[in-house]
């Protein structure tokens, strides 16, 4: 039987996801034509490959010890046809899936899709949710090509790439009763608070400057998204500490004003993470090199080409 090369991607989505339907969800294909894929994977292997469990499936032995070289194997074949391609950004038809959690998504997606509308108007952004795992996002298989955030513990087919650094501000209503154009560590303690609970290490790094400073904060609410604490300080007396880059945006809020924060609270990173077997893709180049150049031009600190 002659091999089917486009088996293989979706043999690396099934290991990937532990499921059928989730596969043929990432990879936009009905769930009766990946089962068929299966079935023909399972003929070429001689191997059931993926064994059915209650909540999903569960490669067999073979099907783990493949893995590595069906990676291998098709990231070699990657660098042989990008090798013989050239990208134009002007005339490129391409999308691209990017994993970002919510503060890359409110703070880089915006100036990055306006960029793009002007210097590679072909090409299309699809973004899927970053939370607290890498492999969730599909950037470890290679099936995302970037994921954007705070990259922690990235696996050995992963290169790490720093973007940009930001700090934190405080974000309270325009007409507030207790603080002014100021606000001092006193009236941030006595204030209450909205927090934001996003995935990752942010609100760790967070709760860690407070308690490196021995601040104390009434917490009176916490949200999941950044934009929905906005909405909460505008229609109350809490504050929020949020990046200083989203508070820019809020800035032009007539309801809301941006304070510099009573204390240092120190930074945090923003990095993208993006597979090995793309280190030499043209176009995956580019696109690399286009996010760090719209980083850079956010006037942060750490962008590199």
């Amino acid at each position: 039987m002659k091999p089917d090369l486009n088996l293989l991607p979706i043999f690396l989505m099934l290991l990937e996801e532990r499921s059928v339907t989730r596969a043929a969800s990432r990879l936009g294909m009905t769930q009766p034509a990946l089962s068929n894929a299966l079935n023909r994977l399972r003929a070429t292997f001689h191997d059931p490959l993926f064994i059915r469990e209650r909540h999903g499936i569960r490669p067999t032995e073979l099907a783990l010890s493949l893995a590595p070289n069906i990676q291998a194997a098709l990231a070699q074949l990657d660098d042989l046809i990008a090798a013989r391609q050239e990208f134009v950004p002007a005339k490129a038809e391409q999308v691209f899936v990017l994993a970002a959690n919510s503060y890359p998504e409110l703070v880089l997606i915006p100036p990055l899709a306006a960029r793009l509308q002007v210097e590679a108007p072909g090409i299309r952004l699809r973004l899927l949710p970053f939370g607290a795992s890498l492999t969730d996002t599909g950037v470890t298989s290679g099936t995302t090509a970037l994921a954007l955030g705070r990259v922690t513990d990235p696996t050995v087919n992963l290169v790490v790439q720093p973007l940009m650094t930001d700090g934190l501000a405080c974000v309270l209503r325009k007409d507030h009763p207790q603080v002014g154009d100021t606000i001092s560590r006193e009236q941030y303690e006595g204030l209450r608070h909205v927090n934001v609970l996003p995935p990752g290490r942010l609100r760790a790094g967070l709760f860690q400057a407070m308690k490196r400073h021995g601040v104390a904060r009434d917490v009176a609410i916490s949200v999941t998204q950044f934009s929905a604490a906005a909405e909460v300080v505008a229609a109350t007396d809490c504050c929020a500490t949020l990046p200083r880059l989203l508070c820019r945006s809020l800035a032009g809020d007539p309801r809301l004003k941006v304070l510099p924060a009573p204390l240092d609270l120190g930074t945090f990173p923003v990095e993208m993470a993006w597979h090995t077997r793309y280190r030499n893709d043209p176009a995956h180049m580019w696109l690399r090199a286009f996010v760090a150049a719209v980083a850079r031009d956010l006037g942060t600190s750490g962008a590199v080409s």
